[in-house]
């Protein structure tokens, strides 16, 4: 599926009432992104109620996961296996963010159900989730579309060092652990 067809797909879910309010023109953007890219920036808030502004995490290196809906088994087994590897990423000074459409107040009883020791950021109208083309065609419910389980290492400089889609969660976190390991 192209970026044409998930605009027309988001739109047609925006004007049903059932999606994300999205501008149709900004989602078509998020596909193209390729290691190397400037990540895109945003702003967005937190189960503790912070604001996470990506810029201001510069000069770190920065795990950015998307992940489809709290308190499902696939995501609750990925956030408790980045969570498992907080230890590793905090002493290489890496900051993990979780993103999903998901309310700030489900992603806080998320965070404390499940112990996450990392923030868990709420993007409700999609726009970082469109940034960043984390959509795919979905299986269930005639294929609408949904988040695509997808990760991001941002480098120090703020460029995408590598991009995961279609994320199986067993050993992700070791694997973008791995990887974090060898940016300088």
């Amino acid at each position: 599926m192209g970026p044409r067809q998930i605009v027309n797909g988001l739109a047609m879910l925006a004007a049903a009432g059932c999606g994300p309010r999205i501008d149709t023109e900004e989602a078509g953007k998020g596909r193209s992104l390729a290691a190397g890219d400037e990540a895109p920036e945003f702003t967005l808030e937190s189960s503790d109620g912070e604001t996470f502004v990506l810029g201001a995490l510069r000069g770190r290196i920065v795990v950015l996961y998307f992940y489809p809906k709290d308190e499902t088994p696939g995501c609750t087994k990925e956030a408790c296996s980045f969570r498992d590897s907080m230890e590793a990423f905090g002493e290489m000074n890496v900051a993990v963010l979780g993103v999903s459409l998901d309310s700030k107040e489900s992603h806080d009883k998320f965070k404390k159900a499940h112990k996450l020791n990392f923030p868990l950021l709420s993007d409700p109208d999609g726009r970082v989730t469109t940034a960043y083309g984390a959509w795919k065609q979905g299986s269930k419910r005639g294929g609408a579309l949904a988040v695509d389980r997808s990760t991001f290492a941002i480098d120090r400089e703020g460029k995408i060092a590598r991009i995961w889609r279609g994320v199986d969660v067993i050993g992700h976190s070791d694997e973008v652990l791995a990887f974090v390991r060898t940016l300088p």
